[in-house]
């Protein structure tokens, strides 16, 4: 195989790209003996918000409240790091960027994995006639709701360039196409209206797109083995009905064997791609999950629970808006649903127009995002604030609802 095949195409200064690729909205606060690249700085603004932290309780596939050795939401975002890593290195690619996107791109995920996503999109779509998406939720998160304190103590937004941002937004790794390229124009992110529209801006970002595929069909396997939804005997029955040599269908040499093969087929001419025979395996990989782990009936149970959760927790918050009074609503339950109320009322001061006293007196110097006078702004609140909890809050908080 030919090592850094990619190394005149990365993101790097020179590139035609880096321009664009390095701008934020807002300038970021300078240390006059900061060492640290553009991508690694926004690597390390990801790694240190509050939602990167809160990945560690939500679901992957199979909700981990009870089981230490579960894949959580936290761990598949380190494999999808490690896996682009790897594939970016090798092409010469910028690395650096790769981590930052793979870091980031699963913030705006729900709590209760994926039936969580389709809980809030269903009451999105009720209230506002707008699908919830999470790629589009985490660029939200890391443009809108995450926050740093600067040298002096404020609370501002991430910032971060535009080619993670791009990334992040474009990480759909639902792929069948077997080439995947970037694309060549700078647009305004606000274009992607469904996930997938367009592909990401740079080779990296296109990385992290299929590592974001490679990163979860195996573990998810022996995850589901760990748990009994799967038999040895089932996998056994799937690798000859393949049809196609590989020494074990586990996360190790899936891993392994998928990255090495698309080290080996990508170029700048053909993309970053896998051989046929590769894609035709990733594919049904893909389709033995869906039908075997994904739609196991034992998940049908915990996701009417989610529904229920999630469900529940919107109802007691929409019966509280009254405007501007809406914090008067709360207060007035803070016995009865008291984390609720409290993390409910810090979300409203911090990212709406409700009390601008008490955000100047805690120093929040990040933009304001809702006006609470809008009952369309409010709902669109609520149900981002329900996709940052973590699969163990929203627990407490229903448990909270439920006891007398």
């Amino acid at each position: 195989m030919q090592k850094e095949k990619f190394k005149n195409y990365g993101t790097f200064p020179g590139n035609e790209k880096w321009t664009d690729s390095i701008k934020r909205n807002n300038a970021l606060y300078q240390k006059k003996d900061d060492i640290r690249s553009e991508f690694y700085r926004d690597y390390d603004r990801i790694l240190h918000c509050k939602a990167y932290s809160r990945l560690k309780h939500k679901t992957q596939v199979f909700s981990a409240t009870t089981n230490d050795h579960i894949c959580t939401r936290i761990e598949h975002v380190s494999h999808v790091v490690s896996v682009s890593y790897t594939i970016c290195k090798y092409l010469g690619l910028n690395t650096e960027l790769s981590n930052a996107i793979a870091l980031g791109h699963d913030l705006g995920h729900t709590p209760f994995g994926h039936e969580g996503e389709r809980i809030l999109s269903k009451i999105s779509k009720k209230y506002l006639n707008v699908d919830f998406w999470h790629e589009r939720n985490s660029l939200f998160f890391v443009d809108k709701i995450e926050t740093l304190r600067d040298n002096h103590g404020k609370e501002n937004n991430l910032a971060l360039t535009y080619a993670v941002r791009d990334g992040i937004i474009s990480h759909c790794g639902e792929v069948n196409e077997n080439a995947v390229f970037p694309r060549k124009e700078n647009i305004s992110l606000d274009d992607f209206d469904k996930p997938n529209k367009y592909q990401p801006f740079t080779w990296e970002g296109c990385v992290v797109k299929i590592a974001d595929k490679i990163s979860y069909l195996g573990r998810d396997i022996e995850d589901a083995l760990r748990l009994n939804l799967l038999t040895n005997e089932q996998i056994h029955s799937f690798e000859n009905h393949i049809n196609f040599k590989i020494d074990k269908i586990n996360n190790t040499v899936l891993m392994h064997d998928f990255i090495i093969n698309l080290c080996e087929m990508s170029s700048p001419e053909n993309g970053i791609r896998f051989s046929e025979n590769y894609l035709h395996l990733i594919n049904n990989v893909k389709d033995f999950n869906y039908k075997n782990i994904y739609k196991h009936k034992r998940l049908s149970y915990f996701n009417n629970y989610a529904g229920l959760i999630i469900e529940s927790i919107f109802e007691i918050l929409l019966n509280v808006y009254n405007g501007d009074n809406t914090l008067v609503n709360l207060d007035v339950l803070k016995n009865i649903y008291p984390s609720l109320t409290e993390s409910f009322s810090e979300w409203l001061v911090k990212y709406s127009n409700i009390d601008l006293p008490a955000r100047e007196k805690l120093n929040y110097n990040n933009q304001i995002i809702y006006d609470v006078n809008l009952r369309d702004n409010y709902i669109r609140l609520l149900i981002e604030y329900i996709s940052s909890m973590t699969d163990n809050f929203a627990i407490g908080v229903f448990n909270e609802i439920i006891k007398f």
